[in-house]
């Protein structure tokens, strides 16, 4: 695996951009400068979206290992060091990140009333803090970054989420603080077991990988990961702060967490804990994949009981990162590659679906279900985005979700057959509930239980969609150029797995003494 230095730090730049762009909104934009605020976040967000496209403009595909490295050390006498990099898990998430971030900006254009430019610095902080999880290699700078990206996502939840903010808030930060604290004890597990084991204590992941942990410590570990990273997927039965967060937040907050703060937990299980941890990862495997069988199918029933527009779309979250975990425990390459493929894939089509609910709640101020019929003959444009989403998100040949599902329903039919025809369930049970949202909502007589005119969308809007539609038809259509970014890294990720769980197996074992006869003294040689 041959890493790829820096030549100038465009990681760094990257992560710190958005940063830079929400501390001048925050000291130089006057509260009531509202177009000078709109406009700076807008264009720091472009700006930070089109360097992103350096990446896969100069992206090697054929190597496996982190491009772009930057490394320094940052606190020597404990090993902590600040590493960046990208291959190609992290590739498609970064893209994802910097460009539902220009969707969540046009998004807010006119949606939040109070307090805007802190709103706007709290996106541009979201997604510096996410970038560094994506981009950090060294565990303990993973964690820094892991933890600094619940702070504004509180605040937006907390100050301009719906009736029950802070609740949700208040929910959504001690179910994920709680879940960190455990995955930063399994840090420290592995940080310390290394140092004992070779001399050299690090938090570099690079240099963990290639010494794994005996399977007995790698057993605690595991556990103590999967509490942190199973809470931002989140898996059942650990999922019950998301239906609030999302219900509760502001139509940018929805979107953000659903496109980007849900994949920081799946990234997570395929960036560590299976390279790190690959004996226990297989042997929690069958649990998982059980597990998130259960996602799935509770997901998608508890998503058609719903009256709310908004929980339909939370509750269908739950059951879509289920597939996404189905994929990445089947532990092989067509898993690996639905697995990440559905990520991006539930971050486009979900994130679209949230940002649809929340045009026709900024018109009508209401989201139940029953107060709307007829919206496709008073609003063909946004009930034909509605509908192309909706398709998307239920895995409709041609468009993102059916090439996600297709490599994950492989990826399972390997591992566990049985499992891939519970899983087909859930994809039925999608169908179900998104065809008949649509049916209840667009078809029929137009009827909308208030006093508003609903007027289609506005240029702003259509822009704003269409970027996510692209998407879903370009994934659908060439998902060769999305696969090939991604396969050689995963192929590394599969080397990995079976290379480390046969060392970890090898270093488990007590040393083999040969036994030697005892040799006649020399006088009697030869008699």
């Amino acid at each position: 695996m041959h890493e790829i230095a820096a030549t100038f730090p465009i990681l760094s730049t990257l992560i710190f951009l958005p940063a830079v762009g929400a501390l001048l909104i925050i000291f130089f934009a006057r509260p009531e400068r509202r177009e000078l605020i709109r406009w700076s976040a807008l264009g720091f967000s472009l700006l930070e979206f089109v360097f992103s496209l350096y990446l896969p403009l100069t992206y090697d595909t054929a190597n496996p290992g982190l491009q772009w490295v930057e490394r320094g050390v940052w606190i020597k006498r404990f090993g902590i060091n600040y590493i960046l990099g990208v291959d190609g898990i992290t590739l498609l998430l970064v893209l994802l990140t910097t460009l539902v971030t220009i969707v969540c900006v046009l998004a807010s254009w006119n949606d939040i009333k109070v307090k805007f430019k802190w709103f706007m610095a709290m996106l541009l902080f979201t997604e510096t803090c996410s970038l560094g999880v994506f981009m950090s290699m060294d565990l303990f700078l993973f964690y820094i970054f892991w933890e600094a990206v619940l702070l504004p996502m509180v605040f937006i939840i907390g100050i301009w989420g719906g009736g029950r903010k802070l609740y949700s808030a208040i929910k959504f930060f001690i179910f994920t603080f709680v879940g960190s604290l455990f995955m930063l004890l399994g840090v420290l597990v592995l940080y310390f077991y290394h140092g004992a084991a070779t001399g050299v204590y690090t938090f570099d992941s690079t240099i963990l990988f290639q010494n794994p942990v005996i399977p007995a410590v790698q057993f605690w570990i595991f556990i103590a990961f999967f509490l942190g990273f199973a809470v931002k997927v989140p898996l059942f039965p650990l999922h019950t702060w998301l239906p609030d967060a999302h219900t509760e937040a502001p139509t940018a907050g929805s979107i953000v967490l659903a496109a980007v703060l849900l994949k920081l937990g799946t990234y997570g299980f395929l960036r560590f804990s299976l390279p790190l941890l690959p004996n226990a990862s297989m042997r929690f495997a069958p649990l998982l994949m059980v597990i998130s069988i259960i996602a799935i199918i509770y997901g998608a029933l508890v998503t058609i009981a719903q009256k709310d527009m908004k929980k339909v779309v939370a509750y269908s979250s739950v059951s879509h990162m289920g597939f996404v975990m189905l994929g990445i425990f089947a532990l092989n390459i067509d898993g690996f590659r639905g697995g990440l493929l559905q990520m991006i894939n539930h971050g486009v089509s979900t994130g679209a679906l949230f940002l649809l609910v929340g045009m026709i709640y900024e018109r009508t101020h209401t989201r139940n279900i029953g107060d709307y019929k007829g919206l496709m003959k008073t609003m063909p444009v946004f009930g034909a985005f509605f509908l192309i989403t909706v398709l998307s998100s239920m895995g409709l040949p041609s468009t993102n979700g059916f090439v996600g599902e297709l490599f994950i329903l492989i990826g399972a039919f390997q591992a566990y057959p049985l499992y891939a025809v519970f899983a087909v369930v859930g994809v039925l049970l999608g169908a179900v509930y998104l065809l008949w949202l649509f049916q209840r909502v667009f078809m029929g007589d137009f009827f909308y239980n208030g006093k508003h005119v609903l007027e289609d969308l506005c240029f702003r809007e259509i822009i704003t969609g269409a970027a996510l539609l692209i998407l879903i038809f370009w994934i659908g259509l060439c998902p060769k150029v999305f696969i090939k970014s991604m396969d050689a890294s995963l192929n590394e990720v599969v080397r990995l797995v079976d290379v480390n769980s046969k060392k970890a197996l090898a270093a488990a074992q007590p040393p083999v003494v040969a036994a030697v006869e005892p040799q006649a003294p020399a006088s009697r040689v030869g008699r």
